[in-house]
């Protein structure tokens, strides 16, 4: 009786992890798809693309979690408009820095392959194969679910992760200023227009 009931349970847990896995495939598949097709779209102007994608960046990415995190201690010391201000410069940040990284995937074919559950800290892990002449390149989502929605937390290019480059980047800027944030909005704002310019060009 107990080896059936092991066995029961064993298969609602695997029916489970299917269902959730399908989910955030399909969830994920759609989100880059938007981003994707964007590029594709020669009837939309370069400033109109990027509307779209930071809408589509800034509404599937936990961006104010993976911005306090990246800056530290730096976080704690500053005043509430300070963070506020810096919040809406790394969403712009990060939106810039995906859809520079999407830009050169928009006429490539990629497939979406394993999705793992961390159970422990409750992540789904999407590895994504982006599927071009000069060699095939393996991108990994880190995906979180609250409140009934996804968020991606990490992605990693080649086992490099986007949200630990980013701290190491920003602590280095963050020295320049002196862990000013004041200072530090100043220099990302700066940043941010470069790369806008560069990108709608």
């Amino acid at each position: 009786m107990r080896t059936y009931l092991k066995i029961i349970l064993s298969f609602i847990f695997l029916l489970s992890n299917n269902v959730n896995a399908n989910e955030v495939n399909n969830w994920l598949q759609i989100e880059i798809d938007k981003i994707l097709n964007a590029y594709k779209d020669t009837s939309i102007s370069n400033s109109s693309r990027f509307s779209l994608i930071e809408e589509t960046i800034n509404n599937n990415f936990a961006g104010a979690g993976i911005a306090k995190f990246v800056i530290g201690e730096t976080w704690k010391n500053a005043s509430k408009k300070k963070k506020k201000e810096y919040i809406n410069l790394f969403k712009r940040h990060l939106a810039l820095s995906v859809a520079s990284l999407m830009q050169s995937y928009a006429n490539q074919e990629y497939k979406l392959l394993n999705t793992k559950y961390d159970s422990k800290n409750k992540i789904n892990m999407i590895d994504m194969k982006v599927i071009n002449k000069s060699g095939n390149i393996l991108i990994t989502w880190r995906v979180k679910k609250s409140k009934e929605k996804f968020y991606i937390i990490d992605l990693l290019v080649a086992n490099i992760s986007l949200v630990v480059t980013k701290r190491s980047e920003f602590n280095s800027m963050l020295k320049k200023s002196n862990y000013d944030l004041n200072k530090f909005n100043e220099i990302l704002n700066s940043q941010n227009e470069l790369s806008y310019n560069k990108l709608i060009e």
